[in-house]
């Protein structure tokens, strides 16, 4: 996970594919960079989200955002990041965290906080998800 001090939120790694890439090498790099995650394999398709959000540039008020979701195996030592100055400037960091503890923070960041950012819906909606088809319940 990805903990930002600027919005106390915890995110799942992301962000835009490059000119030439397929959506796998946009995840690997996307992952390596904000991460440092290592030995990136058996990458599978986990879903699709789609947003429309206010969008108030280049003579458009709308734009659609789609976040193609994948699960992935990584080594459990993480390296080096390569955070891009606007995610080092918010406090992002690469934390490893339970899915179930990263929820309960995300809700209540929604609940009390007004430094939360537009993302933080989208990310406890997907990490709900994650927890309740992905892990399996141990009795």
């Amino acid at each position: 996970m990805l903990y930002t001090q600027r919005y106390d939120d915890y995110t799942l790694p992301g962000g835009g594919i490059d000119e030439g890439e397929n959506h796998v090498e946009g995840l690997i790099r996307e992952l390596t960079e904000e991460t440092g995650a290592r030995n990136i394999r058996n990458v599978e398709v986990f879903g699709l989200y789609e947003e429309f959000r206010p969008w108030n540039r280049d003579g458009f008020e709308i734009m659609q955002m789609k976040s193609y979701c994948y699960t992935c195996d990584i080594d459990e030592q993480l390296g080096e990041t390569s955070l891009e100055d606007y995610e080092v400037n918010n406090g992002m960091k690469p934390v490893w965290i339970s899915v179930h503890d990263a929820i309960k923070h995300n809700l209540d960041t929604i609940k009390n906080s007004d430094k939360k950012g537009m993302s933080i819906e989208r990310e406890t909606f997907l990490l709900r998800l994650i927890r309740d088809e992905l892990l399996t319940v141990v009795s």
